[in-house]
């Protein structure tokens, strides 16, 4: 049995029918790139319209581990089914509603378009993120992968009502992210908390 969160390791892919148009999926939907193409996705009421996300085909209300490794502007984050899909207004963002909760490449994580900035330094792109979710405790925390270490960025408090759904926001032509099929070998988390941030 894996130590801490890893042991809760799950395995996840992106669902064609909520990408945006200009992201082009990896054959085992795990990966999103922005291309400057739009690919031929046909039209579905779950599709980002003007969003540059994607959500998870899975819905997680237990505890589920997982690690993103990105470059370029990127968001993670979960979200609610219901998260809008189709405007442009902030219901739509990640992490800019009730919703939705989410950590930028700056290290910032947001809520509700609060947004608290961690003491932890960004990395530099590529760089990975490891996100532990513990939905029957109201827990979502996530953690930089480092070589052999887990420092944790920051934890939102929250009582989840559904069931949540990994989601990737990428912006900027040339910029990816990746659902990591396999973790880092170590499991050395660093268990300071440095930020944590209470849902209303």
């Amino acid at each position: 049995m894996l130590p801490g969160p890893r042991k809760y390791a799950c395995e996840l892919t992106l669902d064609p029918n909520t990408a945006y148009k200009n992201f082009l999926l990896s054959q085992d939907r795990k990966t999103a790139t922005v291309v400057s193409e739009q690919q031929p996705y046909p039209d579905h009421p779950d599709r980002f319209q003007f969003r540059r996300q994607v959500l998870c085909t899975n819905g997680l209300t237990g505890r589920c581990y997982w690690e993103v490794e990105w470059k370029g502007p990127v968001s993670v984050g979960v979200a609610y089914r219901g998260i809008e899909k189709k405007g442009k207004a902030d219901d739509s963002l990640l992490g800019w509603n009730k919703k939705s909760w989410g950590l930028d490449y700056r290290n910032v994580a947001w809520y509700n378009g609060k947004g608290t900035v961690s003491s932890v330094p960004s990395s530099r792109s590529p760089c990975r993120v490891a996100v532990y979710l513990d939905w029957p405790a109201g827990t979502l925390s996530f953690y930089r992968v480092f070589s052999d270490t887990r420092t944790h960025i920051h934890t939102f408090h929250c009582t989840f009502t559904e069931p949540l759904y990994p989601v990737l926001e990428v912006i900027g032509t040339g910029s990816f992210a990746s659902l990591c099929t396999q973790a880092a070998t170590n499991d050395n988390f660093d268990s300071q908390l440095v930020t944590d941030y209470f849902c209303d």
